[in-house]
């Protein structure tokens, strides 16, 4: 398995997505991965906090004040979301991970929830066959795609702006299934 894959997807689609991120905070149990692909942003202020006491870590960040939350975990704790919800600016967005796009029950609950902060909720495919989840306030991640900012991106293995955009590609039985859940 590559392990390169998921942090470059995770980062560099919220990072060239956002038209000015600032302060990003990852919540991680792994964030050495995430660390090395932020430190390719220059003009950033990230902060990391471990994902075992995510409810802990939110309750205790300052209100209005991430552009970026990138969460290496997923929780259906409607709790969690409104304290995400508090945290994030009026043009942040989150990418966390997610359940299998099969599992459409427990998708759908998810995505209804963030359905209530977020104006875009995008699920995008990574080359193992896993899915993350953008959800945005704001942007949009083919049509608001930085490109300048992708192409200028040195060093990776896997991401390119290409990449980026078809990430975004679903199958037609994904769009029937999540009709009306997933927004784009």
């Amino acid at each position: 398995m590559k392990t390169f894959i998921t942090p470059e997807m995770m980062v560099h689609v919220a990072m060239c997505t956002h038209k000015n991120p600032h302060k990003i905070m990852v919540v991680s149990d792994q964030s050495d991965l995430l660390k090395g692909e932020l430190a390719r942003y220059r003009d950033i202020e990230a902060s990391f906090a471990d994902a075992k006491d995510l409810l802990g870590t939110l309750r205790n960040s300052t209100d209005k004040s991430i552009d970026v939350l990138l969460l290496d975990t997923s929780s259906e704790d409607s709790a969690v979301y409104a304290h995400v919800n508090r945290i994030l600016k009026e043009d942040a967005l989150i990418v966390c991970k997610h359940p299998h796009l099969d599992d459409v029950a427990e998708n759908t609950k998810l995505m209804q929830i963030l359905g209530n902060y977020f104006k875009i909720i995008m699920p995008y495919h990574l080359e193992d066959g896993s899915t993350l989840l953008l959800c945005s306030k704001e942007y949009h991640p083919t049509a608001d795609l930085i490109l300048q900012r992708s192409d200028l991106l040195e060093g990776h293995h896997y991401y390119n702006c290409d990449i980026h955009i078809a990430a975004f590609a679903m199958p037609q039985y994904v769009r029937k299934n999540y009709l009306g859940i997933i927004r784009n």
